[in-house]
């Protein structure tokens, strides 16, 4: 399947003003922080006054017709007043995916020929650069795809300093934003509350002297006991000691901890395990050997870490440090809906997979 490219999200949110107002756009991608961010903008953009909400209505996409959609992007407004001129309306299909695939016919003769006086969203999962659908799109100078999937990790720090600035309005130091990253994870919408926060906080001070966001200050208010007891969490289960790593995640949870929160702050950690034990093994299958601090320097642990994440790191074993990811991932879905199972559960049968010593014996 050829992948979609599009304008991504972080450069449409990065623009002071869009030139122009699109009659379509496809949000594509499986960031939802981003999703909701880029719509915000879109709904400010195009209904900008009070009124406006009257001019804006959203369907499911397993529930919407195309007959239904196109009359309601055929109305006329008697509110609106948005930026890019009055009585536009707004159509949103939301998880439009089966929408799309029901009536990708009709959409491609609507990008076409769209309404003058109406905006059309559909915020679909994919959106393949191979199907006509989007060559249409592509090909439109009244439509516009934005891609809203997941950064690379090596590009939060950078896209998190610009977006303090942006969004919370505070200067934030390339140190700072990459100690928030380590402390908090990767989940933009996470990272986007501790801004949130920390915004309320930066004022010139002797830690902060020009009111900026350093390192030092993201360490002392981020690094909170909340934080502290995860590491000592993952600490614990990585020593094998289930019962006090349970104990600590009970705490967390009860003082109202996210467990998507907690799953991404040790998934930072054991992720550059996994990747460190991929890279010795795919050593010793070309005949080289690896030194294990060496590895996982590579795999991005912080050097003033890599003595306690070997002795770490030796304990889990390479048999589960290669499944590791694989039982990432797995949570992670979980949390996004494939599972019933109370989240509690999922990070507590996570914390057995790294900890369990009958686990230990068995591989």
């Amino acid at each position: 399947m050829a992948k979609s490219k599009g304008l991504h999200a972080t450069e449409f949110l990065g623009q002071a003003k869009p030139d122009e107002s699109k009659s379509v756009y496809v949000l594509f991608g499986d960031d939802a922080f981003l999703k909701s961010q880029v719509l915000k903008r879109l709904r400010k953009l195009i209904l900008a006054d009070d009124d406006a909400e009257f001019s804006l209505t959203r369907y499911e996409g397993n529930q919407a017709t195309f007959a239904t959609v196109l009359k309601e992007l055929s109305m006329m407004t008697m509110f609106g007043g948005g930026q890019f001129g009055g009585g536009r309306r707004l159509v949103i299909i939301d998880d439009a995916d089966p929408f799309v695939t029901r009536f990708r016919d009709e959409l491609e003769d609507y990008v076409a020929k769209p309404s003058k006086t109406a905006t059309l969203i559909f915020v679909v999962g994919t959106f393949p650069s191979n199907t006509r659908l989007y060559k249409s799109v592509d090909a439109s100078e009244t439509a516009l795809a934005i891609d809203c999937g997941a950064l690379a990790e090596s590009a939060i720090p950078k896209w998190l300093a610009g977006w303090a600035g942006s969004e919370h309005k505070i200067a934030c130091e390339t140190a700072a934003a990459e100690l928030l990253v380590d402390l908090v994870g990767t989940e933009l919408g996470l990272l986007d509350q501790e801004l949130a926060k920390l915004a309320l906080m930066v004022s010139p001070n002797e830690k902060s002297p020009n009111g900026k966001l350093t390192a030092a200050v993201v360490q002392e208010q981020v690094g909170s006991w909340r934080t502290r007891t995860t590491w000592e969490m993952l600490d614990l289960a990585l020593a094998g000691n289930v019962p006090e790593a349970i104990r600590q995640l009970d705490m967390l949870l009860q003082a109202g901890e996210n467990p998507v929160g907690v799953l991404a702050q040790i998934a930072y950690t054991l992720r550059r395990f996994a990747a460190a034990t991929q890279l010795i093994l795919d050593a010793e299958k070309q005949g080289k050997r690896l030194a294990l601090p060496v590895a996982l320097e590579q795999a991005g642990v912080k050097k003033f870490v890599i003595q306690k994440s070997e002795e770490q790191l030796k304990k889990l074993g390479r048999h589960r440090g290669a499944k590791m990811l694989g039982w990432l991932l797995k949570a992670d879905l979980d949390f996004k809906g494939d599972s019933r199972i109370d989240p509690r559960l999922t990070l507590e049968q996570m914390i057995v997979r790294v900890a369990a010593p009958q686990l230990r014996q068995q591989q």
